[in-house]
């Protein structure tokens, strides 16, 4: 008896709808997309009307052959790639490269058992308007990189790239950069009044707010010194006292940009590291007797819209769990942001149920960091808000008004289980002030202390992972599917370097950045780009045709290409200088970029032509005892750090761990930097047992599990 034939994308799907299907359905994988524009020739005809000259992907030749083998016989042809654009395409080229005649498309937003046969009692037709706004992304970004990223070589240096969306990302990289590089600081004080009441030593702090009325600004020390010389001799007493409730919601449920913030915020990972693990926790893993499980839902998303039976599920727990007054009288909504392109859930767990302490033993490390933090943020989305009573004091010396603003928690709500993380120079707010002591209008308060701060205003902070992120997202650039591509790719082309976990613009960056918006403002303007992705959900919504879209593109791009060709002048970017020394010639060697990536080569080129490896400087001397090397990061066979002497083979000092430039206390030894479900700093001595504890991200946070 004939089967029906289910094509995923991924191979770890196949065991989970095996085992949910049972025999009367063949599972097969795609491995991703089997066709594409062809990488040698620009495969698209600007004559006609730019129709694209999709191949075969030379990688997926053997897995084409088995699925046509398995097509011949099939029943019926179910294509069951990602709820998305791309998994709408790939199941289009699936029905073009195999020869379908009438497949049927059915997608899930979760890897279970009910999902998955709900979504075969609906299949449907492939959504061609879906598919063309892939096909439009697609042949747009082709025709930009194509033609763009020869002009780079030809004008600036080889294997560069230009995209319509990473060249946006750097841009805005650099102008923050030129922003932080033209700041000039300007001096400000603060006063700040140590009081106590007189019946008992309950101190607090007030802060200078006003003097007759109007607000108070310090420009310098002389100023500060002035009103604190003209209360020395004055009393304080409480003028005024305003007492107010102020509720805190929860944060919505994740969605793919969120995600990628929080996880960066709060586990350290990247976006790449953070989509890999998703995709890990969606397609499912091993749970022992109960089999390969999906643990959330699919974490492409742009909508924090939750189902009615997740949220009823997570009522449910939450009342079994932490108590009736936990859960809100009705269930939490929560409205999308700007314009969503998919109708899928958020980002949650397949089932509450599941919590991460009982899946622990089944998933690594960074699995369970990831789990628990959608766990825990969806748990928390669904419950009662956080209450605090926030009191404010007004305080009068003389002319002078002072503020102290203390903040009580009343009402712990869904803190009890996760709180958002936050980003660098993200003002605080009332409620994370210290409860004040019990005061009464009219109340005279001792002086313990005045206190003068010198303040500077502070520039711009440069973007980091989470607040570039979240800039993209804010403005419309790109789609957060595809962030975690950006970002690596501007890292990998030279154009940006990462220090302090922050994004710093190279001299490459900026050389290439200023050319392509000089010569195309287009392309590198923001509202450029954010209408492309409008109209891109145009034409998946039918209202936009794509192939006007790419000739509306086309035209005014081509004229200012051949205008630039001959405009733009050749930039030669001077290679970055390190103090490696030559092992040839002794000269200093610089950081010169191949289509293989980055290697150290003599600054005395060409009449020294030595090349090195460029390894990472770990910034510590080497520990082995009479070595004057440096300690450098690098990479095994297999991709795995350890750290190496630079005094290589002179010097065999190796280690897999991070070795400190301090002493063990107990001992003597080197200490190191240890890895692993527990980090920690040990000594590198084997008959020491000396060992610190080390506080990460995970290790703070809240909630059920931590």
């Amino acid at each position: 008896m004939s089967k029906s034939l289910i094509i995923v994308e991924s191979p770890a799907k196949t065991k989970t709808l095996k085992r949910f299907l049972g025999r009367d359905f063949q599972v097969l994988a795609s491995m991703g997309h089997v066709r594409d524009l062809p990488k040698s020739k620009l495969g698209v005809d600007i004559e006609n009307d730019f129709t694209p000259s999709y191949t075969n992907i030379r990688e997926r030749l053997q897995t084409l052959k088995e699925l046509k083998k398995a097509v011949e016989g099939a029943k019926q042809v179910y294509l069951a790639s990602d709820p998305d654009r791309e998994g709408e395409a790939i199941a289009w080229h699936l029905s073009q490269a195999l020869k379908l005649e009438h497949p049927l498309r059915i997608e899930f937003n979760e890897i279970t058992e009910s999902a998955v046969r709900s979504a075969l009692a609906r299949p449907r037709q492939i959504d061609l308007p879906r598919v063309n706004a892939q096909q439009a992304r697609r042949v747009l970004d082709r025709l930009v990189g194509y033609k763009l990223s020869p002009l780079l070589w030809k004008k600036v240096q080889r294997n560069l790239s230009a995209g319509r969306v990473q060249s946006v990302a750097v841009r805005l990289i650099c102008e923050r950069e030129r922003e932080i590089q033209a700041f000039a600081p300007v001096e400000y004080w603060s006063l700040t009044a140590r009081l106590t009441p007189q019946t008992s030593v309950s101190p607090f702090e007030a802060r200078l707010i006003e003097r007759r009325g109007e607000k108070i600004e310090l420009h310098n020390q002389a100023e500060a010194e002035a009103v604190i010389h003209a209360l020395k001799e004055a009393s304080y007493a409480v003028r005024k006292i305003r007492q107010r409730q102020q509720k805190r919601n929860a944060a919505p449920p994740f969605i793919t940009s969120t995600l990628q913030q929080e996880a960066a915020r709060k586990l350290g990972f990247s976006a790449r590291r953070t989509m890999s693990l998703a995709q890990q926790l969606y397609e499912g893993v091993e749970l022992g007797a109960d089999g390969h499980i999906g643990l959330i839902t699919y974490m492409r998303t742009d909508s924090v819209r939750v189902a009615s039976e997740a949220q009823a599920e997570a009522r449910e727990f939450i009342q079994e769990t932490y108590g009736e007054s936990y859960v809100p009288a009705q269930p939490r909504q929560f409205r999308s942001r700007g314009k969503v392109q998919d109708a899928h859930e958020a980002i949650r767990p397949t089932s509450i149920r599941r919590r991460p302490e009982s899946v622990e033993a089944f998933l690594d490390r960074d699995q369970l960091r990831l789990y628990r933090l959608i766990w825990q943020r969806f748990v928390a989305s669904q419950m009662e808000p956080a209450v605090y009573d926030i009191v404010t004091v007004d305080i009068a010396a003389l002319d002078y008004l002072f503020r102290a603003v203390g903040s009580t928690l009343k009402f712990p709500g869904f803190t009890i289980v996760y709180t958002e993380g936050r980003d660098e120079q993200q003002p605080e707010s009332d409620e994370d002030n210290p409860a004040l002591p019990r005061l009464s209008e009219g109340e005279s308060l001792d002086l313990l202390a005045l206190t003068p701060r010198q303040h500077f205003t502070e520039p711009p902070p440069r973007y980091t992972e989470p607040t570039l992120v979240k800039a993209l997202e804010e403005k419309g650039i790109g789609r957060p599917s595809t962030y975690a591509t950006i970002l690596s790719t501007i890292l990998e082309r030279g154009y940006v370097e990462m220090a302090d976990k922050k994004f710093h613009p190279t001299e490459l960056g900026f050389v290439v950045t200023d050319m392509l918006v000089k010569h195309f403002p287009n392309i590198m303007d923001v509202q450029f780009t954010a209408g492309v992705e409008d109209h891109l959900d145009d034409i998946e919504e039918g209202s936009l045709d794509w192939i006007q879209l790419l000739r509306d593109f086309y035209a005014p791009f081509e004229e200012t290409l051949n205008r630039a060709q001959n405009e733009i002048e050749a930039v030669k970017v001077a290679p970055k200088e390190t103090d490696i020394p030559c092992p040839n010639c002794g000269k200093n060697m610089v950081i010169r970029r191949s289509r293989f990536g980055e290697f150290l080569g003599c600054s005395g080129y060409p009449e020294c032509k030595t090349i090195l490896k460029h390894e990472k400087d770990a910034g510590i001397p080497c520990p082995k005892e009479g070595c004057s090397g440096r300690i450098m990061e690098r990479k095994s066979k297999k991709k795995r750090t350890f750290y190496g002497c630079t005094r290589y083979p002179e010097c065999d000092f190796v280690s897999w761990d991070k070795p400190l430039d301090r002493a063990c206390p107990d001992c003597g030894a080197y200490l190191v930097e240890k890895k692993g479900r527990s980090p920690a700093i040990a000594c590198s001595s084997p008959a020491c047992a000396y060992r610190e504890s080390v506080q990460t991200p995970e290790n703070q946070m809240s909630g059920v599990g931590s």
